[in-house]
C-alpha cells in the first residue's frame, strides 16, 4: 500500500506539472518581433513592426490597439506585407473572424478597439513566414513647455504569442544636441528588457524570451523643440512629473528584483540542503545494498523449452509465473481456463450454428454435470463455479450470457481477480517458489525508483540534486531486483516456461523434426491462449497439420482446435469479459482554443472566442517549482514512505 501511494503522489505531481504549462496557443510563436519607429516633426509616429513567426494551423493574425485619447487620436496609413513571399496584401473593408488568405483589414472592431488582421491560409499547415506591417499613430507625441513626450505601448497585455526576442529601434524627427537631452525608461513585467539612448536621434530597446501577456511601453522625453505642432499640446512643465514616476517605479523594480534574487539564493540554499540529504541518503543505500542477497538468477539459461515445465499447472499458475506475479488476474487467464475445462472434459465447447450459416462471434459452453470438481484446483474451481453462476438452472451457457452477466454485475471480475490472487499467491508458496512477504518489498522499493526517476526529470535544472536522485533511484533499483519475491526454484521455473513460450512461437523454424503430437499441442494450446500466443501458434500448427482445416467437425476429436481453426476463442471469451468490464463508459473532452493579438484558430468558429492564453505562472518561477518538488521529496522521507 504504501508503494502506491509513493505512485499516486508522482502521478499528481507529474499531472500538476503538464497542467501548469499548458498553452493553449502553442501553434503560434514569434521568433523575433521587430519594430522601427520614426518620430515626425507634426507629432505623429510612423511604425513598421516585423514579425518573424512560426504559424501552425491558424488562418488569421491581428493585433489590436486600445482606443486612448490621452495616447493618441488615431491610426492611418496602414498596410500589410508578406515578406517571405514578397506579396503586398489587400485592403478590405470588413470585420472577420477568418480573413481571407491575401488580405487584410484595419478598423474599428466590435469590442470598440482597433485592429489590424490579416489572412494567412494556414489552417491546414504550417510554415514559418516574416510579415511587415505598417501604420502611422497620429499625434502619438505630447508637447510640453520643457519636453515632448512619447509614452507608447508597443506591445499590449492582450498580447498573445511568446516571442524568443524582440527589438526596437526610435528615431527622433532631428538630432540632440547631446544623448544627455534625452530621457528614456522602458517598463515590462518580467523586468527583463534593456533600453539605451545610443545616438543623438536614437533610443534602442531589446527583450528576450517574451512571455505573452506582458505589456512593452517606452517613454522617452526629448526637446520640444523636435516638434513643430500636435494637438496634444499642454501649457505645464512634465520633467518633475515623469521623474516621480519613474523613480517611484524603479524603486519598486529593483526591489521586486532584490526579492527575486533573495528567493533565488533561499531555493538554491532550500536545494542544496535537500541535495546533502540524499547524499546521505545514497550512502544508506549503497550501505543497505552491500549487506542484501545477491541477485537470483536462473540456474540455467535457456533458449528453448520443449515440454510443460510444471506438468500440473493450471493457465493461472502458469501465467503468474512467467509474469513473475504482476499479471495474476481473472481476466488475463479466463479463456485459457475454459479451454483447460474443456481438456479436462468437464464442458464441451460447440460453435453456435444457425442453418448452415456459422455466428463464429458466439460459443457455447456445455456444463457436464457428471464430474466431480474436487479433482480439479482451486483456481479451477473458481472458473467452474462462475460459470455455474452464470448458467444458473441450466447446463449450457454462451459467450453472450457472460457478456450479459458481467454487465449486471461487474464488481464480479474485481471479486474474482482478488481471490483468484490469493489462491494463486497460495499455491506458489507451498510449492516453494514464492514469498509473499518480498513482494511487497519489491513492489515497495519499484514504487521509490519510479518516484526518484520522476523527481530527477523535474529537478533537472538544478543538476547536483537530479544527479543525486538519479543515482538513489539506481540504488533502489538494484535493491528491488535483489528482493524478488520468487525463490531459486520459482526463477528457475520461470526460465523454463519463457523458454516453452519462446519454443511455441519458434517450433515451425526449428530445424529438428520431432515435433510433438497433435494430442500434445491441444495441452500446449492452453497456455498459448495464457500467453496470448495462440494465433501464432494455431498457424504453424496449420503448416505442420495441413488435415487441422479440412477435417469434418463431426468426427474431429479436438473439440476446441477445430473451434480455434474458425475464430479466435481466447479473444472471443476474453472479449465477453472486458466489453463487460467496459460497459459503464468513459468520456473525455477538450477545449477550444483561440488568437487575441495575435492569432485565430481554424477550430474556433465563434466570431468573438479570443480567449486569453490560459498559462498558470506557478510559483512564478522554475526554482519556485523546485522547492515544492523538494519540499514533497523530504515530506516523502518523513512520513516514511521512502523506506529504502
Amino acid at each position: 500500500m504504501k508503494s502506491k501511494k509513493i505512485i499516486f503522489i508522482f502521478i499528481v505531481a507529474i499531472a500538476f506539472l503538464l497542467l501548469c504549462s499548458v498553452k493553449v496557443n502553442a501553434s503560434l510563436e514569434l521568433n523575433e518581433q521587430t519594430f522601427n519607429a520614426q518620430i515626425n516633426t507634426d507629432g505623429s509616429m510612423n511604425v513598421t513592426e516585423i514579425w518573424n513567426i512560426d504559424i501552425s494551423e491558424t488562418n488569421t493574425l491581428f493585433k489590436t490597439f486600445k482606443k486612448d485619447s490621452s495616447k493618441y487620436s488615431e491610426i492611418t496609413d496602414v498596410t500589410v506585407r508578406d515578406v517571405t513571399a514578397g506579396r503586398e496584401f489587400t485592403q478590405i473593408y470588413e470585420e472577420m473572424y477568418h480573413v481571407t488568405e491575401n488580405c487584410y483589414y484595419a478598423l474599428n472592431n466590435s469590442k470598440g478597439m482597433f485592429e489590424i488582421a490579416w489572412g494567412v491560409g494556414l489552417e491546414n499547415d504550417s510554415d514559418t513566414r516574416t510579415y511587415e506591417i505598417s501604420y502611422k499613430v497620429e499625434d502619438a507625441i505630447a508637447k510640453y513647455n520643457d519636453y515632448a513626450e512619447l509614452y507608447w505601448q508597443f506591445i499590449g497585455e492582450d498580447f498573445e504569442i511568446d516571442a524568443e526576442k524582440i527589438t526596437g529601434t526610435i528615431l527622433l524627427p532631428m538630432n540632440a544636441q547631446s544623448k544627455e537631452d534625452i530621457r528614456v525608461w522602458g517598463h515590462t513585467e518580467d523586468l527583463n528588457g534593456e533600453i539605451y539612448v545610443t545616438d543623438t536621434n536614437k533610443i534602442e530597446f531589446t527583450i528576450n524570451r517574451y512571455s505573452s501577456g506582458n505589456y512593452v511601453e517606452v517613454r522617452t522625453l526629448f526637446p520640444n523643440a523636435m516638434i513643430a505642432s500636435t494637438n496634444r499640446t499642454y501649457d505645464r512643465d512634465i520633467l518633475g512629473t515623469v521623474l516621480d514616476e519613474e523613480t517611484k517605479w524603479a524603486d519598486e523594480a529593483n526591489a521586486r528584483r532584490e526579492a527575486k534574487k533573495i528567493f533565488i539564493y533561499v531555493v538554491i540554499g532550500i536545494l542544496s540542503l535537500i541535495t546533502v540529504f540524499f547524499i546521505i541518503k545514497m550512502f544508506k543505500n549503497i550501505k543497505k545494498l552491500r549487506k542484501m542477497d545477491k541477485k537470483i538468477k536462473p540456474s540455467t539459461e535457456l533458449d528453448y523449452f520443449r515440454e510443460l515445465p510444471y506438468e500440473e499447472a493450471t493457465p493461472a499458475e502458469a501465467l503468474f509465473v512467467i509474469t513473475s506475479g504482476y499479471n495474476k488476474s481473472f481476466s488475463s487467464s479466463f479463456a485459457a481456463n475454459i479451454l483447460d475445462l474443456c481438456l479436462k472434459k468437464y464442458i464441451t465447447l460447440e460453435l453456435e450454428e444457425k442453418g448452415s450459416i456459422t455466428k463464429s462471434d458466439v460459443v457455447k459452453i456445455n456444463l457436464l454435470e457428471d464430474k466431480n470438481i474436487e479433482n480439479l484446483k482451486d483456481d479451477q474451481k473458481l472458473t467452474w463455479n462462475f460459470l455455474k453462476q452464470v448458467a444458473k438452472d441450466k447446463n449450457t451457457l454462451t459467450t453472450k450470457d457472460i457478456t450479459k452477466y458481467l454487465e449486471k454485475h461487474t464488481s464480479k471480475v474485481q471479486i474474482l481477480d482478488k481471490d483468484l490472487e490469493k489462491i494463486i499467491e497460495n499455491e506458489e508458496v507451498n510449492r516453494g517458489n514464492y514469498i509473499k512477504e518480498r513482494q511487497k518489498e519489491n513492489m515497495n522499493y519499484q514504487g521509490i525508483c519510479a518516484v526518484y526517476i520522476g523527481f530527477a526529470c523535474i529537478s533537472i535544472l538544478f543538476v547536483p540534486l537530479a544527479i543525486v536522485l538519479v543515482i538513489n533511484a539506481i540504488l533502489v533499483g538494484m535493491m528491488a531486483s535483489r528482493t524478488n519475491p520468487f525463490t531459486q526454484a520459482g526463477v528457475d521455473e520461470r526460465e523454463k516456461w519463457k523458454a516453452f513460450k519462446k519454443y511455441m512461437k519458434d517450433f515451425s523454424l526449428l530445424k529438428e523434426k520431432e515435433i510433438p503430437a497433435l494430442v500434445v499441442w491441444e495441452k500446449y494450446l492452453v497456455f498459448a491462449t495464457a500467453f496470448g500466443i495462440s494465433d501464432k501458434v494455431l498457424k504453424q500448427l496449420k503448416v505442420i497439420y495441413p488435415e487441422i482445416t479440412n477435417m469434418d467437425s463431426a468426427m474431429y476429436t479436438y473439440s476446441y482446435i477445430h473451434i480455434m481453426n474458425s475464430i479466435n476463442i481466447g479473444n472471443c471469451i476474453n472479449s465477453s469479459v472486458y466489453s463487460a468490464i467496459g460497459s459503464s463508459g468513459s468520456g473525455a473532452g477538450g477545449g477550444f482554443s483561440g488568437g487575441g493579438g495575435g492569432g485565430r484558430w481554424p477550430e474556433v468558429a465563434v466570431a468573438d472566442a479570443k480567449a486569453k492564453k490560459v498559462e498558470s505562472n506557478f510559483c512564478f518561477s522554475t526554482f519556485n517549482f523546485l522547492a515544492i518538488i523538494s519540499y514533497l521529496l523530504v515530506n516523502l522521507h518523513v512520513n516514511q514512505f521512502f523506506c529504502a
